[in-house]
């Protein structure tokens, strides 16, 4: 019995490690580089989080800190609203290599907004100079996946 519960704690630390080392190399200034759609070769005009257009969003500019999950954005269009976005945000374990980064706007003394709306993103990929980001919504009563690739600034 003791060894079984030894175990469950090993596996515990174990993901647990994993998701600190994802929060260390998330941590600092990124670039929304490009906004992709893999499953649709049209155009398409698709609001980001709840706030503006993708054309907005990108060239946007982040800054993550892990030390206390809290984080801005800066969109990049030059017919964009300038104020600063801030959020709070996680990094999850969602399974076996599956992670989720979960954002919530807030205020700028971290206040969440008034409709408590956060989003759950697909981490798919993240390296020291690259992350890529999917969200998957539906569209027409389809998934519909929008792809957001980052590069550290």
């Amino acid at each position: 019995m003791l060894l079984v519960a030894l175990v469950f704690c090993l596996a515990a630390c174990g993901s647990s490690e994993v998701v600190r080392e994802a929060r260390k190399t998330i941590n600092g200034d990124w670039v929304l580089a490009s906004v992709e759609y893999p499953q649709n070769a049209g155009s398409v005009n698709v609001n980001l989080l709840s706030d503006e257009s993708a054309g907005c969003f990108e060239n946007s500019s982040w800054n993550f800190i892990s030390n206390n999950n809290t984080g801005t954005y800066q969109l990049g269009g030059t017919e964009c609203p300038e104020e600063p976005r801030f959020f709070t945000w996680a990094v999850e374990e969602a399974g076996a290599n599956e992670y989720f980064l979960t954002l919530k706007p807030t205020d700028s003394r971290q206040n969440s907004n008034m409709d408590n709306q956060g989003f759950r993103l697909v981490l798919n990929d993240l390296t020291q100079d690259r992350m890529v980001w999917e969200q998957t919504i539906r569209f027409e009563g389809s998934p519909f996946t929008i792809r957001m690739n980052f590069i550290k600034n």
